[in-house]
């Protein structure tokens, strides 16, 4: 096979801004580096659309671990339902929605 002609290619000589902008008050440091503990979030997500997007997430078929902040201590699950005010986990158990604080998916 012979050798095959070359492609031509525009030299960019010039500053590309395309890139999105964004500002966030999340974190009030200095440094603008958004810290992340695993025992506290920062989302701006209350915790009913935490629950939400668990129960639709495409990881969710019929139970999933999650981890669960409540007022008194934090506990390590496996949810499989929920109905109004409680969220129903593997061992039958009751956990209230309205003494969670925080929850999201174990890894």
């Amino acid at each position: 096979m012979g050798k095959l002609p070359e492609m031509y290619h525009n030299a960019i000589n010039k500053n590309i801004n395309n890139n999105e902008k964004y500002f966030t008050t999340i974190n009030k440091k200095k440094d603008d580096s958004i810290v992340r503990n695993k025992s506290i979030k920062n989302d701006n997500y209350t915790v009913e659309q935490k629950i939400y997007n668990i129960f639709n997430s495409p990881n969710y078929i019929y139970k999933i671990d999650v981890t669960i902040i409540t007022d008194n201590n934090t506990l390590k699950k496996r949810i499989v339902g929920k109905n109004k005010n409680n969220l129903i986990t593997m061992d039958g158990e009751y956990i209230p929605i309205n003494t969670i604080r925080d929850i999201y998916i174990s890894k």
